[in-house]
């Protein structure tokens, strides 16, 4: 029998199949010694980092670096990606589970805390590891609804008629590929009492090559009525590629809003949050939630007080008009939603 003989595919054959988005994402940084490097910052921030880093890791689109301050170690955008030995304090009210996602557990995957509507988690993956992330610490593998585990999910969901709305979280949903969301959102779609689709997503700030054909296909063809939750928290992360990429969101009819955490030294102050609204109304996002930091263990260097942050959110209401002031709220677990504060 003659052997097989193997055919070869040229690198850039292979390339231009995968999409550019997971391309870019296979080259993101996750060696704080590279990120140190690549913004020239001092070697000294490295042993603190790596240490920070074993715990939870560094991840960072090279497009967001690119965005950051050389020489700056204060720089806004990568202080929220930044491993820092503070990470590594114990403080008190501080917890693992600082919303109580395992106590709304209401089946694989799904997170049913809110009347009307459902979380599904569906990845643990992310384009970007934000260090004050409150899911940092949660138990994925033995929660998350895999691609081979959707049908509980979808189950609960179909049968209960009071939920009109699923959210896609995680993780960040959008790094599923278009074949695995296609095929929930065609799932989804055969649910007859849902109307909404809600995904939140780092995705189009920090990975703005995720907005591509692909994508905007999958929310033209859902029944399902789209609103994207983008999460932004500083006006330098709104560059020309990410207004392109929201520009085509909103062009497909996709309702955009965003949802910032405050936090200290990237976005506490009255200045900043404004310049943030205007840049994302000009984008054609809606400013919609500010949260006070969640308290989850290694983000305590993070929080802002409610004092300060209602005295911020005074100047804001005094700046802007109304439909640009996002409302500052807590999650609170247990509560029947979101807790306005000031």
């Amino acid at each position: 029998m003659e052997s097989q003989k193997l055919i070869m595919i040229p690198a850039k054959a292979l390339s231009r199949q995968v999409p550019r988005w997971q391309r870019e994402l296979a080259r993101a940084i996750t060696d704080p010694g590279e990120l140190l490097r690549e913004l020239e910052l001092d070697p000294a921030l490295l042993p603190a980092a790596r240490v920070a880093a074993a715990r939870f890791s560094l991840r960072v689109p090279r497009g967001f670096v690119a965005r950051m301050a050389k020489g700056d170690p204060g720089d806004p955008l990568l202080r929220q990606v930044l491993p820092l030995g503070a990470e590594l304090e114990t403080t008190p009210g501080f917890a693992a589970d600082p919303v109580g996602d395992r106590a709304a557990q209401a089946a694989p995957g799904v997170l049913h805390k809110y009347h009307g509507r459902a979380l599904l988690i569906v990845t643990s993956a992310c384009a970007a590891h934000c260090r004050y992330c409150f899911r940092r610490e949660y138990p994925y593998a033995d929660s998350h609804a895999g691609m081979d585990e959707w049908q509980p999910a979808l189950a609960y969901l179909a049968g209960d008629p009071s939920i009109r709305e699923v959210i896609l979280s995680g993780g960040d949903p959008l790094s599923l590929s278009d074949r695995r969301l296609g095929a929930l959102l065609a799932a989804l779609d055969q649910i007859p009492h849902l109307e909404r689709l809600r995904i939140h997503s780092r995705q189009p700030i920090m990975l703005p090559e995720r907005v591509d054909h692909g994508l905007l296909d999958l929310l033209a063809r859902t029944r399902l009525r789209p609103v994207l939750v983008v999460h932004a928290n500083h006006p330098r992360e709104i560059a020309t590629a990410v207004r392109a990429a929201l520009a085509q969101l909103a062009g497909a009819g996709v309702t955009l809003l965003n949802q910032s955490v405050l936090l200290r030294g990237v976005n506490d102050s009255a200045t900043v949050l404004a310049e943030l609204s205007e840049t994302l109304f000009a984008a054609r996002v809606l400013p919609y939630y500010l949260h006070l930091l969640d308290p989850v263990q290694g983000a305590a260097h993070f929080d802002v007080n409610e004092t300060e942050a209602s005295a911020i959110m005074k100047i804001l209401r005094q700046r802007l008009p109304g439909y640009l002031v996002p409302r500052l709220v807590r999650e609170q677990p247990g509560q029947p939603a979101k807790t306005p504060v000031g």
